[in-house]
């Protein structure tokens, strides 16, 4: 073993809950609550459906130790099964959280193995809920750092986040450190390597692989813990990427994740945050508006410019979010799904939308998301935006009252108010110290009401 594993190991298996910082703990409580509310609010979505179904068919367990229902659907499947279904669920839905400089997501996959664990692990504290997510985010994030530092092509999080899975399920599972080492390289070796712009140039449901990172994590650890062998992980061990992990336990990246406005692909936020501002500051409806110049960097400008013609194209949209946003003053599930695909008045508004790269926004991503926008109206006036920075994160955050109000919004609509609030109300709740997890996980499973 090296010694970054070694600090790894401690690090995870060692942490106890009073050593997490309140900050922290709030941090990964509200992460919780906000990736619950795009797994509810995804639910009824194509994709979502049939991501459970296939579990069904395919992801069995013969084993009760081993067996987890289905996030707000009940069919009982295997863990990995249940962690695979709810995180292509949520990854369909792009409203879940990021971490700038990773350029992805990893609540997306820490939440769903989290509910397939608690189905099988017994008498977990809320404290300890929080530390196990701490954990996974933790590891994830400073795996995908070290993986897009040592590769040449940009992979999804389905790639990295799978590490973040196995961190948490050895701490929760009580893992040996050689088992979770084994894990480590099982799960690093089978993420999914998938190619996130050729999704950006076609979107489709594979979104950002992360259904399968949660499933390969999960089954990584089931495979360690039968003597399967794998390790080394090279984003944890190889010596080119050891600086990814000396902050390890010091500075907490759960505290700089990204809450996102809006469901469409973060790359998109600065431009409809831009066009949001000069709509509100002068008062304007669509009717005002001749022409919308983006400038942005280079990956949102390489973002779908076609008409949408269905969900996954509309959240990969940049000109149709924008579009959306101008028209409703607001995007929701019902904009980019179902007739909202078929909007005539925001597809009007669309065709008035032009994207540029501009090299100053390109310089300074990933660590920000860039863009400025200029509205001509109809009288000729040109108002400008100037730099905006997607709000959400660290730079800009959303109000804790501002994501509840999201969790709400997202979820209400197919759970109704009484079990909605419920699981908010359970999910702040594990900070207290006599919370149990089971507090919060007796709402997630039973599927809604018809």
């Amino acid at each position: 073993m090296t010694a970054t594993f070694d600090r790894i190991a401690d690090f995870t298996l060692d942490l106890t809950p009073d050593q997490l910082p309140d900050t922290t703990r709030e941090a990964a409580a509200l992460m919780l609550l906000d990736t619950l509310g795009i797994t509810i609010g995804s639910g009824p979505m194509e994709a979502g459906v049939i991501a459970r179904d296939t579990a069904a068919l395919l992801y069995g367990s013969s084993d009760p130790s081993f067996t987890a229902r289905m996030m707000f659907d009940g069919r009982p499947v295997s863990i990995a099964g249940s962690a695979y279904a709810s995180a292509t669920q949520t990854d369909n839905l792009d409203g879940h959280d990021g971490y700038n400089p990773t350029k992805g997501h990893i609540g997306v996959v820490i939440v769903p193995a989290l509910a397939a664990l608690a189905e099988v692990i017994q008498d977990v504290s809320g404290p300890e809920a929080l530390t196990a997510i701490t954990i996974g985010y933790e590891v994830a994030g400073r795996a995908g750092l070290s993986l897009h530092d040592s590769v040449s092509d940009y992979h999804t999080s389905g790639a990295w986040n799978a590490l973040g899975v196995v961190a948490m399920a050895a701490r929760l599972k009580s893992m040996g450190r050689e088992q979770m080492r084994q894990a480590f390289g099982i799960a690093e070796y089978h993420g999914p390597r998938s190619q996130m712009m050729r999704e950006i140039a076609n979107p489709t449901m594979l979104h950002d692989g992360s259904g399968w990172g949660a499933m390969v994590g999960l089954s990584a650890v089931v495979l360690a813990e039968r003597g399967f062998t794998g390790a080394p992980a090279i984003t944890i061990e190889a010596e080119e990427v050891l600086n990814h992990w000396e902050d390890l336990g010091c500075f907490w990246q759960m505290e700089h994740q990204y809450v996102k406005p809006y469901p469409i692909c973060r790359w998109a936020h600065a431009a409809i945050d831009g066009a949001r501002a000069i709509m509100l500051e002068h008062g304007l409806t669509h009717t005002d508006i001749k022409h919308v110049q983006v400038n942005s960097f280079h990956q949102a400008a390489c973002l779908f410019r076609e008409v949408p013609n269905n969900t996954s194209k509309a959240q990969y949209s940049l000109p149709f979010a924008v579009a959306a946003q101008i028209v409703h003053g607001r995007i929701g599930v019902e904009q980019i799904s179902g007739a909202g695909l078929n909007d005539a008045t925001v597809i009007d508004v669309m065709s008035r939308i032009s994207v540029a790269e501009t090299e100053r926004h390109s310089v300074r991503f990933p660590v920000g998301r860039w863009a400025d926008v200029q509205i001509t109206i109809t009288d000729g006036k040109v108002l400008k935006s100037g730099d905006t920075n997607a709000r959400g994160g660290p730079e800009a955050p959303m109000s804790r009252d501002e994501v509840i109000a999201k969790f709400m919004e997202f979820a209400t609509p197919s759970l109704g108010e009484t079990r909605a609030a419920a699981i908010r109300d359970a999910a702040l709740g594990l900070t207290r110290p006599e919370s149990k997890l089971s507090d919060l996980t007796q709402h997630l499973y039973d599927a809604p009401e018809a």
